[in-house]
């Protein structure tokens, strides 16, 4: 396993708060550990809210005697929430922070995936052993908890009008958004050879997903120049928001 994280702030933010953190080696009884937060809120809050459940969600997890996975994750996400929202409770400063989070897991072929908001987890499959260069399947795992998808799914409105729709950014799930956090679970078969890719809307919203998957199979291997020919596509098409983006190569 091999992996390569990055954040930038693109062309139009003053402020980068997009956080993410990248561990191949165990984090407690984690395996691994591959996390991607999205923050939100005026002033300081957004930068706040995802560097402090980031944090939070690590230190747990380092002290937590479980050994599932999802018991794990659980635990730690639902407690990193409920600091998140007792600290925007007592600073008034804080009003209005709360972030997005997705993350994963790797052991013994199956990849353990907790999402909440409209940051994303995607596998690309080689259909030829080990070769990202060549024809590949790319499937995203997680589903985005936001207005428009909400508006996608009951049939308001198109997929492919999703993209520019003026509520693109409103989510329906953040931490620190209540004491309480509805998380969704994944399990998912890995392989070697397979790429998993964490990353935040700032590059969904401006790289369409076949334009990510060309990226990924003309850099091949160089998951760190991947990263960066990510970054830039996202910054040549606008760069409306801040890019986070954990890749890892099994």
């Amino acid at each position: 396993m091999k992996s390569f994280s990055m954040t930038d702030i693109g062309r139009k933010r003053t402020m980068n708060q997009d956080y993410v953190f990248c561990e191949e080696n165990e984090v407690g009884n984690l395996p691994n550990l591959f996390i991607v937060a999205d923050g939100m809120g005026g002033h300081r809050a957004g930068d706040y809210a995802s560097r402090f459940c980031v944090e939070t969600f690590v230190d747990l997890a380092e002290r937590e005697r479980e050994h599932e996975p999802v018991t794990i994750i659980d635990k730690c996400i639902k407690k990193a929430n409920k600091k998140l929202y007792e600290q925007t409770r007592s600073h008034p400063d804080l009003a209005g922070a709360g972030t997005t989070m997705v993350l994963g897991t790797i052991y013994d072929g199956t990849m353990y995936v907790a999402n909440v908001g409209d940051s994303r987890l995607y596998v690309l499959h080689p259909k030829a052993a080990h070769d990202l260069t060549g024809p590949c399947v790319m499937k995203q795992i997680t589903e985005d908890h936001s207005l428009v998808e909400m508006m996608v799914r009951t049939g308001e409105i198109k997929r492919e009008d999703a993209r520019n729709h003026p509520n693109k950014n409103v989510i329906t799930r953040a931490l620190g958004a209540g004491e309480d956090v509805e998380v969704d679970y994944f399990e998912v078969d890995v392989t070697e050879g397979d790429l998993v890719l964490l990353c935040s809307d700032g590059l969904t919203n401006m790289v369409e997903d076949e334009d990510i998957m060309q990226i990924i199979r003309d850099n091949g291997d160089l998951i760190s120049r991947t990263t960066k020919e990510l970054i830039k596509a996202a910054n040549r098409n606008g760069g409306k928001d801040n890019i986070g983006i954990v890749l890892v190569r099994l």
